[in-house]
């Protein structure tokens, strides 16, 4: 896979065949498009933390990586802070994914190169999506143009998934991982951590782990040996 700005790499497990779409099957149709097609409008999408918005993202950038199809994804929460300059360039990309866009708006430097780099990437038939916490009504833009370019486009709120959702997709996850995990053994996670996706996706690897290093199967009795220490 082609290297990425800052170091950033895409996780190995972020594409589309491990994300599980109950719910949100229009918006995967949106992305491959932005990942395979050139000129498409941009994408917004948002939800609260844990609903696989940087899964999405990633996968984009891998299917348009295997398109050979110039691509970035940018993760705009970090620490310290990314300077707007790290934009540049980018707008001769076919795709460009910014992830936690709430961090830089409201800010005028972020929001001028925001600003170019949307023409940019307009004038060279290159794609846009950016994910945030919060929808475009409710996102601070002091910069009009900029505002209005990105809300002209397709807005998509994650859709969270259910008990049954979310054992579907601990399941995909796991085989895309090499391993069945039991039903019996993901309603005992669901039952016993958090509910969101991203924190069970977490735990799952951790346990994954775990089996490997004791040459154990998860069974419940072994996922609850491992989470009582």
């Amino acid at each position: 896979m082609q290297q990425l700005p800052l170091e950033v790499r895409l996780a190995d497990h972020a594409v589309f065949d491990s994300f599980h779409a109950a719910g949100n099957e229009l918006l995967l149709h949106q992305l491959r498009s932005a990942a395979t097609l050139p000129g498409q409008p941009p994408l917004w999408l948002w939800a609260p933390s844990g609903q696989g918005k940087s899964h999405l993202l990633q996968a984009a950038v891998a299917l348009a990586d295997e398109s050979s199809r110039r691509a970035a994804y940018l993760p705009l929460d970090s620490s310290p802070p990314l300077p707007a300059g790290v934009l540049e360039g980018m707008g001769t990309l076919a795709l460009v994914c910014l992830d936690d866009l709430q961090v830089v708006t409201g800010q005028p430097e972020w929001e001028r190169a925001l600003f170019r780099l949307h023409e940019e990437l307009r004038n060279n038939a290159g794609n846009l999506v950016v994910a945030s916490r919060v929808p475009p009504a409710e996102t601070p833009i002091g910069l009009a143009d900029l505002a209005s370019r990105l809300k002209s486009g397709t807005t998509f709120r994650v859709q969270a998934l259910d008990d049954e959702g979310r054992l579907r997709a601990l399941q995909l996850r796991a085989r895309f991982r090499g391993f069945e995990l039991p039903d019996e053994t993901g309603r005992y996670l669901l039952a016993r951590v958090g509910r969101g996706v991203g924190e069970l996706f977490q735990l799952l690897d951790e346990l994954d782990r775990a089996a490997l290093a004791a040459q154990k199967q998860l069974t419940i009795p072994f996922v609850r040996q491992v989470l009582g220490s």
